[in-house]
């Protein structure tokens, strides 16, 4: 058997695609080799959608379910929805470039091999995912919920987190050194995880709070003896 191919280090080819030629997105729906493009599956309720060497390019999911949907050896690009629910989907060997989304459901879900570049994310709750070998690359997030997650491997580059939450989560070689963090919860959390130096002294406050430090200020220097 030929080794996994592994999506955070190289781009996926597709086979020769079938253009989506249905009405809409369906409970159970079975998607091999498609070409989804320009397609607006606003309010769709597809749970348990599979979705394997397919394309997802410039397409609408504004208030879309696809609970537990799997979602393998696929490319995903441009999207848009004010919200989606992801609720326990799986994700494997795929890759999710630019586009908009605003609140993102994905409770349980879990990402294996999984880079995310160039979108602009709202809220997106991640609580209790599990995510291995995982790349967010220039990515713009204003909320990252990852209460109580296993995250292993995974790094933020070039990306912009204004509040991120890892209350509850368990870390291991989690790169947060590519991330501009503006609020940070649950740093009670952080083992396992890697930071640069400049977000360590930005954290410093937190982290004596955190151990029950009073930090004075440094007495002043008696210049006279």
């Amino acid at each position: 058997m030929p080794p996994r191919r592994s999506t955070v280090t190289s781009e996926i080819s597709l086979p020769d695609l079938t253009p989506f030629d249905a009405e809409g997105l369906g409970a159970g729906g079975d998607y091999v080799a498609i070409d989804f493009v320009g397609f607006d599956f606003a309010g769709a309720d597809a749970p348990d959608a599979r979705f394997l060497e397919c394309r997802l390019q410039r397409c609408g999911l504004d208030g879309a379910s696809l609970r537990r949907a799997r979602i393998a050896e696929s490319l995903l690009s441009d999207l848009h929805a004010a919200s989606v629910d992801l609720t326990d989907s799986v994700w494997r060997d795929s890759q999710v470039s630019g586009g908009r989304l605003g609140a993102v459901t994905l409770i349980g879900a879990t990402f294996t091999d999984v880079r995310i570049r160039g979108a602009h994310l709202g809220y997106v709750n991640l609580a209790g995912a599990e995510l291995q070998d995982v790349v967010f690359e220039g990515c713009e997030i204003d909320s990252l919920d990852l209460r109580g997650a296993k995250l292993a491997a995974v790094s933020f580059i070039g990306s912009r987190i204004d509040e991120l939450n890892v209350a509850g989560c368990t870390l291991s070689a989690v790169d947060l050194s590519g991330a501009r963090l503006r609020t940070l919860v649950g740093i009670e959390s952080l083992r396992g995880a890697i930071i640069g130096h400049s977000q360590l002294v930005d954290l410093a406050p937190l982290l004596a709070a955190q151990l029950g430090l009073e930090v004075r200020a440094d007495p002043a220097t008696d210049r006279d003896r």
